[in-house]
């Protein structure tokens, strides 16, 4: 096999982690609804702990797109 095919396919590989990532933002924001729903006096102190889950699920993600960029360009 090539380098650059290899590149590739572990590029790729690498941008498996946008998959959980997205799957960790639906959870999270899913919940938050669910929450909000349930008892809306409770919905205002819940978002913050709601947007800093979300910056860690994106993190993540944004964490293996810069791992797959390091592999095609480094």
């Amino acid at each position: 096999m090539e380098v650059e095919a290899a590149k590739m396919i572990g590029a790729g590989l690498a941008c498996s982690a946008l998959i959980g990532a997205g799957i960790g933002i639906g959870n999270i924001f899913g919940s938050y609804v669910s929450a909000a729903i349930r008892n809306p006096a409770a919905a205002g102190p819940v978002f913050g702990r709601a947007m800093l889950g979300f910056a860690l699920a994106e993190a993540t993600g944004l964490f293996g797109l810069v791992i797959a960029f390091i592999i095609l360009f480094g």
